[in-house]
């Protein structure tokens, strides 16, 4: 007994060296780590090394390591998720978000802002699917995943009031085609006081394996009820995006006689329903969000809607749109969650938005920075905020793609090598 005990310690005593003595290409150290799939939240380091998360621990030896990360004072969170994008760009300029110019190029807009992964949310259809996949999705670094719109041409102007171009079947063949590419089915817009649309849409995720759906419920007027929309046509995991958006003749969250969520709403989220932030140009305001955070309800997805015009306006960018979350009452961690882990889940790659060792090394590394800030939406209601996000490093597929102060050392990676 006491022999095998002896070799089984002698086992583990090497198992411990080799560990030790691991080379990793990137260490960051000595950052406050969030991560709330593994429920971490607490001063840790990250060990990188061919693409993926090695080891998460205490007092990993920076010597072992190719590049060490000064992240000190800093959160270090999953890459961040946001699921709701417009980025089919073109160079069409009767196009709008399908393959025009009011979608914007990916890269240039994520790694600064911590993002690591995007959502196309329904810009394109069946038809012209391939073309976004060629054209933005095949030639971009950031991980880009997309909604299909239940239109068949996508969100081209004029042409989602077309419900002969609805169809679930073909919208269906090409999600399952692509099904490690398309998530889920959008609709949009849609101005009819009938439910077809929707009904189409959610029959076309079930043809694609009962993948989610989500609805930008339109301006029909007079408004469709939200409530039927919840409970009769939705399914438990499909999305509900713009929820705190105000905008007439749509119907709201939040009652604004009585300054409360509507009753039907906490019945809808212990169905299943998702809520999403989807920013936008105007999908959003204080008037219905604050209410709604002030009750406890915070929204599941926090998401940017990110196009020309948003991203221009009020919205800014995904952690401008974070920290107003944070400055209306909600903590830190959750903001992460809605941005991280939650999203991953919800467009079931769950590979994603956490850093259990094996998963793929997407980082971010944020700083919190003090100051006075001035926080409006739409309308120009603005909070004062005392502090903001700022994204300092991004870290994607185990590679530094956005450095802001250079807290790696070396700043650039030696070439291996095989290199």
């Amino acid at each position: 007994m006491k022999k095998k005990l002896s070799i089984l310690l002698s086992v583990l005593a090497l198992s411990i060296v080799s560990v030790q003595s691991q080379t990793y290409s990137i260490v960051i150290k000595d950052g406050h780590v969030i991560d709330p799939k593994n429920n971490i939240d607490q001063v840790m380091d990250v060990a990188i090394n061919d693409g993926k998360i090695v080891l998460v621990a205490k007092n990993i030896d920076p010597k072992n390591a190719i590049q060490v990360v000064n992240a000190r004072d800093r959160i270090v969170t999953p890459g961040l998720i946001d699921i709701h994008t417009h980025v089919f760009w073109g160079v069409e300029p009767d196009h709008q978000y399908e393959n025009g110019n009011l979608a914007i190029q990916p890269d240039g807009f994520t790694f600064r802002n911590g993002i690591t992964t995007i959502v196309d949310a329904g810009s394109s259809g069946w038809r012209t699917f391939p073309t976004f996949k060629a054209q933005t999705i095949d030639q971009s670094k950031t991980r880009v995943l997309a909604f299909l719109n239940i239109v068949g041409e996508g969100m081209r102007e004029g042409y989602e009031q077309n419900a002969n171009d609805m169809d679930p079947r073909m919208t269906a063949l090409v999600a399952r085609k692509y099904k490690d590419l398309i998530i889920g089915i959008k609709l949009a817009h849609f101005e009819g006081h009938v439910w077809t649309p929707v009904d189409l849409a959610v029959e076309a995720g079930n043809q694609a394996g009962g993948i989610p759906v989500m609805i930008d419920f339109g301006e029909s007027n007079p408004p469709l009820s939200i409530e039927e929309l919840f409970m009769k046509h939705l399914r438990p995991g499909d999305i509900f995006t713009h929820c705190f958006a105000q905008l007439k003749p749509r119907e709201f969250l939040v009652d604004l006689q009585t300054n409360k969520l509507k009753p039907f709403v906490w019945e809808a989220r212990k169905k299943g329903i998702v809520f999403d932030v989807g920013y936008g140009g105007r999908s959003f305001s204080y008037s219905q969000a604050i209410p709604a955070i002030n009750e406890g309800f915070y929204p599941d997805l926090i998401s940017t809607d990110l196009h020309v015009g948003s991203m221009n306006g009020a919205m800014k960018d995904m952690l401008t749109t974070m920290s107003k979350f944070m400055a209306m009452g909600m903590d830190l961690k959750s903001v992460i969650t809605a941005s991280t882990w939650n999203p991953a889940r919800e467009i079931r790659h769950e590979e994603l938005g956490n850093l259990s060792v094996g998963s793929f090394a997407d980082v971010a590394i944020l700083n919190i920075r003090k100051g006075k800030f001035g926080l409006f939406d739409y309308v120009g209601y603005k909070i004062e905020a005392d502090q903001k996000l700022e994204c300092e490093m991004t870290i994607r597929d185990g590679k530094i793609v956005y450095d802001l102060n250079g807290i790696a050392n070396p700043i650039v990676a030696p070439l291996k090598p095989n290199n």
